[in-house]
């Protein structure tokens, strides 16, 4: 029985000790789906470029972005609920967490699937990991004062934890005894405990101590004084306004007209009869309806076709429909703009310059050079030249992008502005190049400083969310080029925009406040541990003093030799057995009962009936009765059981030691 009691102990401790080390997987699962969905989050701003990616290997159009946000929410979403619950049990006492082999094989998963989409997006999309950083240059003045309330929150579980740890460490040692000692030198219990107070408590305050000194070495554009913010950056159109009409439309363009535009971005091909024409994707597939029209040419390149065949194509019919919207954000436009949409056709150069004309907006383009056996394969770039300078648009308004036959363009329209990529200050003074047109992503990690000190000219792609055109505000860039015109000309002040002085002040506000609260949470823990530590004792006190050996006590350290209890010798056959010893003053009145003390050490001989005591009278149920009812309200009473008249009784009872009881004379009637 007991091979088997120890067996099912072992194999207790085993799983115990199993589930504990699953921990660890909780607290990995959840780090590492945090950090996907924060990622993803922060790159909404590729959101289209992902989907267009994807659309190029897939040939279908959908929100594989979006998608993939609610995947990685969800495997967060589950992932934090499991640690909040582990935490609950740790907080209840328990420190195993039994959980089902279901929720153990998701947590596996969560984890395996978290770190295969964190190795791809290191290794396809490592621009992802840029942007990431770049919005803890905006976000982390605010992820610094907000994580300072969230430590505060996690002081009190800690706080709980270690001193509870504290708490048992000085129980644990305070039960053992020298030779529990000598054996715990070898396994020691306690430094287990220790070490398990270090691992929690350590981790805790360092990360605390990061975030009160962490401004010491921040560095956000965004905090600066106001009289040093650089003017608003100018917006080119990405494509016209994409988000309220078909991109790369003269409906598209007119929209990104109404809201104030500084400039048109657009892509150009080169028809096979040499129409300039606009036109992104490398196909006509997602922007026309060549399918239907001519299916077998969908995936030909957009310069085989004629601009006969290309001026016939509907460029707006996949706008209105709701599976192929190009932006998961995009608000319902007018039924008005949903007709013109609908009919729009796709546009030559000419026609954008003449809009661009009579607008007075500058016009940046991508030009795509022509496939191989195009008529104008080496000379694509005069004949656009030659149809610029015939639109008759002023020269200054052209930034001329293409790096090719760059010579022959500036001699032939030297009223150009010739835009460079991002090369070196070098190369761009060898070229004469004062204005830039960069990503974003590349332009913040490589030298931003020098460039400005060099008085280049800065045009930034593809800046779509509101935080990261704040950004650009902040660092003084000139201007940028978004798909979403419509919200960003409306902002009128940079986003997440703080003064040092105001930043310096919430940063010594937040640290002191939560200096106080987080001491206030570990000394009411304290308190309230040492409360139960003062029962314990008191509690193991009594325990210890009711165990000790008879006739010692425990006092002052010493034992202290008492007196022992006196117990009753009593009469068989008489009533001397169910009433105590009397007091003195009892004795001196006669009665019936008949009591006699002998000390607790001698052993009691078995009762016998004696000579004297067969003569006395059996007592009657009067008597009895009598016996019962005292004369008067005593503070002493003793409990009798029921006996029936003329039954004998032998019973022994212990009572209290005369010297502790208080002086009282009950009054006992004698019978007849």
């Amino acid at each position: 029985m007991q091979g088997d009691v120890f067996a099912f102990k072992e194999k207790a401790t085993a799983i115990f000790k199993r589930e504990r080390l699953f921990y660890p997987f909780l607290v990995a699962s959840f780090c590492l789906s945090v950090t996907l969905l924060y990622v993803w989050i922060e790159t909404s701003n590729e959101y289209f470029g992902f989907d267009w990616v994807v659309f190029l290997g897939t040939g279908n159009w959908f929100y594989c972005s979006i998608l993939l946000l609610s995947f990685f929410g969800i495997l967060t979403a589950y992932s934090t609920l499991l640690l909040i619950l582990g935490f609950l049990l740790i907080w209840d006492g328990r420190h195993d967490l039994q959980l089902h082999w279901f929720h153990k094989i998701l947590t596996l998963l969560v984890i395996l699937l978290s770190s295969f989409f964190m190795w791809i997006l290191s290794v396809y999309w490592k621009d992802r990991w840029l942007t990431a950083g770049l919005s803890l240059k905006v976000f982390a003045p605010y992820i610094h004062l907000s994580s300072i309330p969230v430590m505060v929150l996690i002081s009190w579980p800690v706080a709980f934890y270690l001193i509870h740890l504290e708490r048992e460490a000085r129980i644990r040692k305070y039960k053992m005894t020298s030779r529990e000692r000598r054996r715990v030198k070898r396994c020691d219990r306690l430094a287990k405990l220790r070490a398990l107070q270090v691992a929690i408590g350590l981790p805790f305050f360092l990360i605390l101590l990061c975030l009160y000194v962490v401004p010491l070495g921040i560095y956000s554009p965004c905090i600066q004084e106001k009289d040093k913010l650089g003017p608003k950056p100018d917006i080119f159109g990405h494509r016209g306004a994409p988000m309220l009409g078909p991109e790369n439309t003269m409906m598209s363009f007119e929209k990104a007209v109404e809201h104030r535009a500084f400039g048109l971005e657009t892509d150009v091909y080169l028809s096979y009869d040499s129409v300039p024409f606009l036109m992104h994707d490398y196909d006509l597939r997602r922007t026309t309806n060549i399918q239907k029209v001519m299916p077998n040419a969908s995936f030909a390149h957009p310069s085989s076709f004629t601009w006969d065949f290309l001026s016939t194509l509907n460029a707006g019919e996949w706008f209105v429909q709701p599976q192929l919207k190009p932006f998961y954000n995009m608000k319902p436009i007018s039924e008005a703009d949903s007709k013109k949409a609908e009919s729009q056709r796709i546009p030559r150069l000419a026609d954008l310059l003449e809009l661009a004309r009579k607008e007075k907006k500058f016009v940046i383009f991508d030009l795509n050079s022509p496939k191989q056996k195009h008529p104008h394969r080496n000379t694509y770039v005069r004949h656009v030249v030659s149809v610029i300078l015939d639109s008759k648009i002023e020269q200054h308004l052209i930034y001329w992008l293409p790096g090719f036959d760059r010579d022959y363009v500036r001699s032939t329209a030297p009223g150009f502005q010739q835009v460079g990529r991002l090369y070196s200050i070098e190369s761009l003074a060898y070229e004469n190049l004062s204005i830039i047109n960069v990503d974003y992503k590349e332009l913040f990690y490589n030298g931003l400083k020098d460039y400005k000190a060099a008085n280049i000219t800065i045009n930034l792609y593809l800046v779509n969310e509101p935080w990261l055109y704040s950004l650009a505000w902040c660092s003084r860039i000139h201007s940028v080029t978004t798909d979403n015109i419509q919200t960003l000309s409306q902002l009128n002040h940079p986003y997440f925009f703080m003064t040092p002085n105001y930043y310096v002040f919430m940063w010594l506000f937040v640290d002191s406040v939560s200096a106080i609260f987080i001491v206030a949470i570990f000394y009411f823990h304290w308190w309230n541990e040492n409360e139960k530590e003062k029962f314990f004792k008191s509690t193991s006190t009594h325990k210890d003093t009711r165990n000790l050996p008879k006739g010692k006590t425990k006092k002052s350290g010493a034992s202290v030799i008492s007196k022992p209890p006196p117990r009753v010798k009593e009469s068989p056959w008489t009533l001397e057995a169910l009433t105590p010893a009397l007091t003195r003053s009892t004795r001196k009145h006669p009665g019936p009962q008949q009591f006699s003390a002998v000390p607790e050490e001698k052993a009691s001989k078995p009762l016998k009936p004696v000579k004297d005591d067969v003569t006395q009278p059996v007592p009657t149920q009067e008597d009895f009765e009598l016996a019962q009812e005292p004369t008067r309200e005593a503070t002493h009473k003793t409990a009798l059981p029921d006996l029936k008249a003329n039954e004998p009784t032998i019973s022994s009872a212990e009572v209290p030691h005369p010297e502790t009881q208080p002086d009282y004379t009950p009054i006992v009637e004698s019978s007849q």
